[in-house]
């Protein structure tokens, strides 16, 4: 039963029923009276998520504030938490997680969870993040391939003077085996595959400097203006493996639709990225068959683990864009990483050095075959889409 109230009462009255019983409102009752007060006036007794009865600043039933913002203002500060997780627990996470990995991770699984981001949540932002920065600049081996076009072409130049040499003392032993009435059809056989070589190289070399695309056919190579081919896939179709088997087939199928497959792998990529944490975690329990620790720890050691690397790949695609020497990056990655996951497990799983030092040579070995696994599930994906 509703309560109609009418002008203010003295303090210490208590509605009451026609019976003479006192009168209570329920709790949403009490909601209702509240929403229906002006948002700047009316007392905060109840919580507008659930209705339960205020007892503090928070709601001690679903933990929502009290205190609710309508401001512009208030409403930046959300999008900013939610899309970005600007707040301490980033602060305290990335700092932990880039130069103490292992501690990072044995404190959240022995329940510091309020402290740091959850691994998941980690793990979605940073791919995110990831694909956007590759979509937007490029990916860092993208931006070293742009950059050092000059290295590669001095490193083919010096390719195709070995090459000379090569030919030039094959020419001579086939005269000395001519010479003697020895057999030189080994020697034509080497003849030919170096000449094939230096000739396509050459061709490449040639179509770098003066601004053309090199296809590639079986038994020789002629160049194309950049301007006359509409997409990848037709630079590379000609490409063509004898027979009828099932990698003839394979590699046909993707040399026709490479520009389809391409963007196929970059939207698969990112929507299968969870996949690496399911084909990661068998691996790495493998290393502790004699010392069985829960799938959950390992989880939680992957997925922090996967995260860094792919802020590592933020941090390379920008500093590639800024134009650090790709040497300097690729050197940089490999060392970090071997380094990360020695770190990760020493801390994580308390080993010691030997220890830690043989787990990480093979967890580099699972690590590549899971991505492996990845990929090769994305390309077949990709193909039977």
């Amino acid at each position: 039963m509703q309560v109609a109230f009418g002008r203010s009462m003295p303090f210490g009255y208590a509605p009451r029923r026609e019976d003479g019983s006192l009168a209570t409102t329920t709790v949403p009752e009490a909601v209702s009276s509240a929403q229906a007060a002006p948002a700047a006036s009316r007392p905060q007794e109840a919580c507008l998520n659930c209705g339960t009865t205020l007892a503090g600043a928070y709601c001690h039933a679903c933990g929502q504030n009290a205190h609710l913002h309508r401001t512009l203002g208030a409403f930046g500060h959300d999008l900013l938490h939610g899309v970005l997780h600007f707040e301490g627990k980033a602060w305290r996470t990335l700092p932990l997680l880039l130069a103490k990995p292992g501690a990072l991770t044995r404190r959240y699984i022995e329940g510091e969870r309020a402290r740091f981001m959850s691994p998941l949540a980690l793990f979605l932002c940073s791919v995110f993040l990831m694909f956007a920065t590759i979509s937007l600049i490029g990916s860092p081996a993208h931006l070293v391939n742009d950059r050092t076009g000059a290295e590669i072409s001095a490193g083919m130049e010096e390719r195709l003077e070995e090459l000379d040499t090569t030919l030039a003392r094959l020419q001579q032993q086939r005269q000395t085996q001519q010479a003697a009435g020895a057999s030189t059809a080994r020697t034509d056989r080497t003849i030919a595959s170096v000449t094939q070589e230096r000739r396509v190289l050459a061709n490449i070399l040639a179509a770098s400097q003066d601004g053309e695309v090199t296809v590639l056919q079986t038994a020789n190579a002629t160049p194309v203006r950049r301007g006359d081919v509409s997409s990848a896939s037709e630079i590379v179709a000609p490409i063509r493996i004898e027979g009828d088997g099932a990698l003839a087939t394979f590699v046909e199928a993707v040399t026709r639709n490479l520009s389809l497959l391409v963007y196929k792998l970059q939207t698969n990529a990112y929507k299968f990225s969870w996949l690496l944490i399911v084909l990661s975690v068998p691996f790495v329990a493998l290393l502790f068959l004699w010392r069985w620790r829960p799938l959950y720890e390992h989880a939680v050691f992957v997925t922090y683990s996967i995260a860094t690397v792919s802020l590592l790949v933020i941090a390379g695609s920008i500093l590639a864009a800024l134009g650090m020497p790709g040497h300097w990056l690729l050197t940089a990655g490999m060392l970090f990483i071997p380094w990360h996951m020695y770190t990760q497990l020493r801390g994580t799983y308390a080993l010691g050095r030997a220890s830690a030092l043989w787990r990480t040579g093979a967890l580099l070995v699972f690590a590549l075959t899971a991505l492996s696994l990845f990929a090769t599930g994305l390309v077949m994906a990709g193909m039977s889409a």
